[in-house]
């Protein structure tokens, strides 16, 4: 029976809505609510924690009292379907994709989900989750509806309302400042192109101001939740924990002697070497020393570091947590300075191998084996997107495999400088480069011809 006053497409997308609702809803009455360590500092508004996520918490808990969980984690899910929904029906449109295409497209996106429940080191599924991921995965697909549009439809909204995106994105998760960039980036080439060149001004302007208010933000929410005008703390000692491991411990030489600096770098190094949590303990291999920076980086982070630079601005006296949170933070970007020019080859390093593992989990999961295949897919994603826009003159796909790439590339390099690439910091390129991916080859394959006009 037809659904009175609506057309094929809007039936279409209605059921495939209401499929995708019967799924995440479906799982979180078998699976339940997902409560895990990070949960409670969501819950609590800490410090070390963006707004936007503990402020939709806040919402449910004022409205619904303390069973609000089950709520929250249904309207994820909601979000979630109604994104998966709108993204597959305006590839469908823009493509021309047939039924088993779109159903394609969607379980392309609900690959994610299974990946991080079944294969992942957490076993999460993220949409019953209480973690900012699970508000952060609807709001990226959003941001990619608005940016393609931006980029095919050529209409001022779509680049506000993805502007808009990637804010709230940055306010969910401190990595997603990369969509910001991103934005930025191709907006600008879209500019370029088009010859609009008065609007570059404009469109820096407006990142700038994206960037200032996305600041004054995070400190006004901080002001209100814990009395202190002040940033998000602890990302100064998440990127110092990588410092410190790539470091000798001739590199204390930095430090004036008897500086307080100097003091911490000691204590730092000297409980590093005594627990093998320093480079030189890693093996021979490439993936054999990224496994273990990554399985070591939480030991020296909260064992070592932030047990020593907590307990000594305690002992100062008539210190609370936010103000010991602000001084570690500012004691650890101090040391950044001073150590990261000496050991910079080493952590380069490092860094490198972070990168080589979240590249590979942004499409896959990290195996000797799996390692090449992922490889293979980002050459075959390079070569295929060349030859249609050089030899085809067909932009469309690759338009949509560029997007994929950029984010991957930005949000691969940014997390490795501050943590591990975990699965569920790399899940949100997954999905872009599949769907791209499989729009290349339908591309390759199509026998009618498009000229590079229409993308």
């Amino acid at each position: 029976m037809e659904i009175v006053g609506l057309n094929r497409e809007r039936r279409r997308a209605l059921c495939l809505f209401a499929g995708l609702l019967v799924f995440f809803l479906g799982l979180l009455a078998v699976c339940g609510v997902g409560v895990y360590n990070d949960s409670q500092q969501y819950i609590t508004m800490h410090i070390h924690r963006e707004p936007l996520y503990p402020l939709y918490l806040a919402v449910f808990r004022r409205l619904l009292g303390e069973n609000y969980l089950t709520t929250a984690m249904a309207v994820q899910g909601m979000l979630t379907a109604l994104g998966i929904t709108v993204l597959s029906e305006y590839l469908t449109g823009r493509f021309g994709l047939r039924l088993w295409e779109e159903l394609l497209v969607v379980a392309i996106q609900l690959a994610p989900h299974l990946i991080t429940r079944y294969v992942s080191a957490l076993h999460i599924f993220l949409e019953n989750s209480v973690m900012s991921e699970a508000l952060c995965i609807p709001l990226f697909t959003f941001f990619m509806y608005f940016l393609l549009r931006m980029l095919f439809e050529d209409r001022g909204r779509d680049a506000v309302f993805a502007l808009l995106l990637a804010y709230l994105l940055s306010m969910t998760r401190g990595q997603m400042m990369t969509t910001i960039l991103l934005w930025a980036l191709l907006y600008g080439i879209k500019i370029l192109v088009d010859k609009k060149y008065r609007m570059l001004l404009i469109a820096a302007s407006m990142v700038i101001l994206v960037f200032l208010l996305r600041n004054l933000t995070v400190h006004v929410y901080n002001y209100f939740v814990t009395s202190y005008f002040m940033g998000n703390t602890y990302g100064q000692v998440n990127t110092l924990t990588n410092v410190i491991y790539a470091c000798d411990e001739e590199d204390r030489e930095v430090f004036a002697e008897g500086d307080m600096a100097q003091a911490f770098f000691d204590s730092f190094y000297k409980k590093a070497q005594e627990q093998g949590l320093n480079y030189r303990f890693a093996g021979d291999g490439f993936g054999e020393r990224a496994a273990y920076l990554e399985a070591n980086h939480d030991i020296l982070k909260f064992q070592i570091l932030e047990a020593e630079l907590s307990a000594y601005y305690f002992s100062l006296g008539e210190v609370d947590y936010y103000e010991q949170s602000s001084m570690s933070d500012e004691m650890a970007g101090q040391m950044i300075k001073k150590l990261l020019p000496v050991c910079f080859g080493q952590w380069l390093y490092d860094y490198i191998l972070l990168c080589r593992n979240g590249f590979v989990r942004s499409i896959a999961v990290v195996h000797p084996i799996v390692n090449f295949a992922a490889l293979f897919l980002y050459l075959a994603a390079g070569g295929l997107s060349l030859w249609l826009a050089y030899v085809k003159k067909r932009f469309r796909a690759v338009v949509v495999m560029s997007v994929a790439l950029l984010f991957i590339a930005a949000n691969v390099c940014a997390t490795s400088i501050t943590i591990m690439c975990l699965s569920r910091y790399m899940i949100y390129g997954f999905s872009m480069f599949y769907i791209a991916f499989y729009l290349l080859i339908r591309e390759v394959l199509r026998k009618d011809g498009l000229s590079g006009d229409h993308i």
